[in-house]
């Protein structure tokens, strides 16, 4: 009985010393998931991509439907706002646009959409910027959800994930005004401030509040993340279970689609390579199958390299640009920071090396170094005579000979 209570005993305590262990690693777990969330904010130069890249792409968007704005999306378009009514009660969607059929309020509408394209891409006032950039691409999407080539569906999911992120605090007007501001904070005097500046509330305010931004951005950016990885993988296994892409004919009939074949002959040109298109078709869904389980190692740099090869030959061969446009800068945010600073460097480097070297200063009076005398020795009392100098000496003959010493002079 005595061997038994000493066994149940040595359990209890091996099982407590097992649960204060996975306790304890849990805990560490928890609390390192914690820090990562809020420690600091993740891929700031990939948010700003993300800001300049869609801002750019919506703003080109825009202007190059400047001419059928009213057939898409104006009091013009067959898709009238009836219609569109109809649709909001079903759907739930909502528009600024529809708020009146006026023409006059629609082009101003239109203008507005255009400004805040353009000064989100810029960073300026980027947290305002960033909803008013929402609200125009969630407005104007959903006026016509059937007028455009589906490639502002990303576009749209881009813009409400980017109003979660800090995208302003690189690249931006909004940077570049605080680097001014701190710049002269650092070389101005130091004021002593109020009273209430330094106090215990105001500081773990401002941590609470620093801790929020961080944590709200760092979620943002995992949802973009997460929203490409979505996209990819479920695109690959959706081709994986049809049979045009099982025997490699899959390109081939895109390829011959009459709606998607803005060259001709390119299309044609690329289609005579049966080959080609068979490798084409089988690797593009090996690298969208494959691409979230690659994010970890250096082999995402070459997947998202060879990704960038078949978006571009998407905008190109069957007339997608903005499709193509959204997905390429969708992949930045896969690319951490110390990429684009490397980049950035190696720009600067290339520029160097392209520019040759600086422009040969000038020789003025400021710059003749000290002239030697007759002898050869330098630091002579005997003054250096510059050309221009000797030249007026020879205009003016009487200023050449030195002058006789006075007569009464000692």
């Amino acid at each position: 009985m005595l061997n038994e209570a000493h066994v149940a005993q040595d359990g209890n305590e091996a099982r407590r010393a097992a649960l204060h262990v996975a306790d304890r690693w849990l805990a560490d777990r928890i609390s390192a998931g914690w820090g990562l969330l809020t420690g600091r904010p993740v891929s700031l130069y990939a948010a700003s991509v993300l800001r300049i890249g869609y801002g750019l792409l919506y703003l080109v968007f825009l202007l190059r439907e400047f001419p059928h704005r009213d057939e898409i999306w104006g009091p013009g378009s067959p898709w009238t706002s009836a219609l569109a009514d109809e649709l909001f009660e079903s759907t739930g969607w909502v528009s600024v646009l529809a708020l009146s059929d006026s023409r006059a309020y629609f082009e101003l509408c239109y203008v507005l959409a255009l400004v805040t394209s353009a000064l989100f891409m810029l960073g300026w006032r980027t947290r305002v910027m960033s909803v008013l950039f929402a609200v125009m691409v969630t407005s104007f999407h959903a006026r016509a959800i059937f007028m455009t080539d589906g490639g502002d569906n990303l576009i749209l999911l881009m813009a409400l994930y980017l109003v979660l992120t800090a995208c302003g605090r690189r690249l931006s007007l909004d940077a570049r005004r605080n680097r001014r501001k701190s710049a002269s904070a650092d070389s101005g005097p130091r004021a002593l401030g109020s009273p209430h500046a330094g106090s215990p509330l105001t500081r773990q305010l401002r941590d609470s509040r620093t801790t929020l931004v961080t944590a709200v951005h760092n979620c943002g950016m995992f949802l973009i993340a997460a929203q490409v990885c979505l996209l990819y993988g479920s695109a690959g296994l959706y081709k994986v279970q049809g049979s045009t892409w099982g025997n490699g004919t899959a390109l081939h009939y895109a390829l011959n689609l009459e709606l998607f074949r803005p060259w001709p002959a390119l299309s044609n040109f690329v289609d005579e390579r049966t080959l080609v298109i068979a490798i084409a078709g089988y690797l593009t869904v090996l690298l969208q199958v494959a691409f979230p389980f690659v994010l970890f190692g250096r082999l995402k740099y070459p997947v998202l390299t060879l990704l960038l090869g078949m978006h571009l030959g998407i905008g190109v061969l069957m007339g997608l640009p903005l499709f193509s446009g959204a997905m390429i800068v969708a992949d930045a945010v896969f690319l951490p920071d110390r990429f684009y600073l490397r980049l950035a460097d190696l720009c600067r480097r290339l520029v160097r090396r392209t520019s040759g070297p600086g422009p040969v200063r000038a020789a003025g009076a400021g710059a003749v170094p000290a002239q030697a005398a007759r002898g050869g020795v330098l630091g002579s009392k005997r003054r250096a005579v510059l050309p221009a100098e000797r030249k007026a000496t020879h205009d003016r003959p009487e200023a050449a000979s030195p002058q006789a010493p006075s007569q009464g002079g000692s």
